[in-house]
Parts: C-alpha cells; structure tokens; sequence
C-alpha cells in the first residue's frame, strides 16, 4: 500500500500528530502499534482504531482509500470524550461514540484528509488534554526505560493518580506504553540499517533475544523481518 502522512494544522498540533492517506497497491500493510489512537474514514464511515497492543493487518480494496487522523498520546480522551482504556485494541464506528455527528463526519471527511480534518475541527479545536499526562507520556517516548514511581514524581502525581489518568488518557499504562516505546525506537533503529545486537543496547533491551520476543509480541514479526516491512 502506498502511506503518506502531513504535518496538522498548527492550531490543532496539540491533539493531533498528523494526519495520512493510505491507497491501495494490491498487498496488504500491517499496522504496528504506536501508542497513538486514529480516526480513519473509508467508503463514508468514520471508525475509531486504537490504541492497539499488537499487529493489526490492514486491507483494502484496489483503487480504494483510507484517509486517517492520528491523535497524540494523551490526547484522545479530551478530543473524543470517552475514556481511551474503552478503546484498546478496538476498532469502534465514531457514530457508536457521537451519534450523528460521528456520521457526519465519516460523510465529510471521506475525501481526503484536509477534508477530515475540518470535521473534527470543531471538536478537536476545544480539546483540553491533561499537560501531566502529555508529559509523561512525552518522557517515556524518549526514554522507555524511566520507572513509574520516578516518572509520576517527574510530572508531580502520585503513582496511582498517574496509572489512573494515563490509562483513561493514552488507553493504556504506563509500562504497557513504555514497552510500545521501546518497541517503535528499536523498530527505527533496525530500519534505519542498525545491526540487531547495536539496537537491542540502544533500545534498553536486556539483549538481542529480549528485543527479539518482544518485537515479535508487538509486531508479529522477527526483527529482520520488520525491518524489511
């Protein structure tokens, strides 16, 4: 499948990573997880995916697009209004979650992204993520191996009120999402050419075989495979 992603709109930038558009190609993509939570349109409907915790295979009909918009970390409980922790590993039609609006979306948005986007602007543009979890959220992007305790003292809540709000926010806690960072930092590093034994040391990982069980937990692949993907 041919991905491209574009930058959001600054106004948007703190609830939004990017937005993409996926076509067809004749094979399939397989979506890895990411941590992120996206709104994607396809034939008309506006379906909610994520956050996943495995491979998901993604198809499409030839000549058919997707268009998606990819929410950040701790963003998606503000923008959408439904704890995220409801939403793992789920794929939930926007309409099941806003009632007529979700459907108007998915019939606006169906274009392309621009499109999209101007869909969810309205309820996008009002969103308030909680700054405590964006942060740590943030933190344990660049550095997955920072323990709990150390990043709820970081961020100035208790362990607890972190798991609490970071589950509800990110759709998952913090030492899953910390295993998800670790995962996409090795994956960059493998694509990028890296040698196995030199990204599982980068990567945190205790060793190779480590890195390799969990890129195959994660991904449902070895890690010479996707790296090749």
């Amino acid at each position: 499948m041919a991905y491209r992603e574009l930058a959001p709109p600054p106004d948007l930038a703190h609830v939004v990573r990017c937005a993409w558009v996926r076509s067809s190609t004749g094979a399939d993509a397989l979506v890895l997880p990411d941590g992120c939570l996206d709104v994607i349109v396809r034939d008309g409907r506006a379906i909610v995916a994520g956050p996943d915790t495995g491979p998901v295979a993604a198809s499409l009909a030839p000549g058919e697009l997707a268009v998606g918009v990819r929410l950040r970390p701790g963003a998606a409980d503000a923008a959408l209004g439904v704890p995220v922790g409801e939403l793992r590993d789920r794929r939930v039609p926007l309409e099941d979650l806003w009632g007529r609006a979700g459907r108007a979306v998915g019939e606006r948005g169906c274009e392309d992204a621009a499109a999209l986007i101007d869909a969810l602007r309205p309820r996008l543009a009002g969103a308030a993520p909680d700054p405590r979890v964006l942060e740590a959220a943030r933190r344990l992007t660049r550095a997955p191996h920072t323990p709990v305790p150390a990043l709820a003292a970081a961020v100035g809540l208790g362990e607890r009120q972190l798991r609490r709000r970071f589950d509800g926010a990110v759709g998952y806690g913090p030492k899953t999402f910390a295993r998800v960072a670790r995962f996409r930092a090795a994956l960059g590093l493998l694509r990028a050419g890296h040698p196995p034994a030199a990204v599982a040391a980068a990567a945190g990982f205790a060793d190779q075989p480590h890195m390799t069980r969990e890129l195959v937990a994660l991904g449902g692949h070895t890690p010479g495979a996707l790296a090749r993907r």
